[in-house]
């Protein structure tokens, strides 16, 4: 009789171990990883070389001719504006602008149907920080400009700014001309890249438009990175 007894109790005791075993088993098995929440790495920057701006001047459309800087490396002078502007607010002339070290500029000009091209980089002096200037107003001679802040495109490692610039000139007899600009700017390392495309609303040819603006500042970044 305790041996019958003896072998049932083994038996339920060996049941019991065959159903519990799945679930040791499945406590042993580690959970597959969860995926990973961080950031994935970016992309390889090289050191900047302001002399391959000069690669840049390939994605213009055709039938634009390519010339040297005429001395104007900041928008403002690009805009048609020359010494003695004024800005309101005044703040606004140092903020959203920043400031380039002329000596240090390379760059190149070009004009062509669809309107003149400006392509800078330079040493920066001051950064530009416009967080205060969405509509601003610049005044030199017969001129006055009226600039608004545009969403720059987003470039990996770099501060970008953009805005655009309607000016207004007084001319002989009272009658007004019109320009408009949209300048580009991406700060990276100790250097600034500055893209300003001048139209002119009244062409009958086809202007280039901010779109392409935004889009040479990314291939002259990308260029000066090499």
């Amino acid at each position: 009789m305790w041996y019958q007894r003896a072998v049932r109790l083994c038996a339920a005791a060996v049941a019991m171990c065959i159903a519990a075993a799945p679930v040791i088993a499945a406590c042993g098995e580690q959970a597959p990883p969860a995926a990973s929440s961080a950031p994935s790495p970016t992309s390889a920057r090289g050191p900047v070389d302001p002399a391959r701006i000069d690669r840049v001047r390939y994605d213009l459309p055709p039938g634009y001719e390519v010339s040297g800087l005429d001395g104007r490396v900041d928008p403002v002078s690009q805009w048609g504006f020359g010494a003695g502007w004024g800005a309101a607010p005044p703040e606004c002339g140092q903020a959203a602008l920043g400031a380039v070290d002329p000596a240090s500029a390379r760059g190149w000009t070009a004009s062509g149907p669809g309107g003149i091209v400006y392509a800078v980089v330079a040493d920066v002096t001051a950064p530009i920080d416009d967080a205060e200037c969405g509509v601003w107003t610049v005044t030199g001679g017969h001129s006055t400009a009226t600039v608004t802040r545009l969403d720059a495109p987003v470039i990996d490692g770099a501060q970008t700014a953009g805005m655009s610039a309607t000016v207004v000139t007084v001319v002989e007899g009272g009658t007004e001309t019109q320009s408009h600009a949209d300048t580009f700017a991406a700060e990276l390392d100790s250097h600034r890249c500055t893209i300003t495309v001048i139209t002119d609303p009244g062409s009958p040819n086809a202007a280039l438009d901010t779109g392409f603006a935004a889009e040479l500042l990314v291939k002259t970044v990308s260029a000066l990175r090499g």
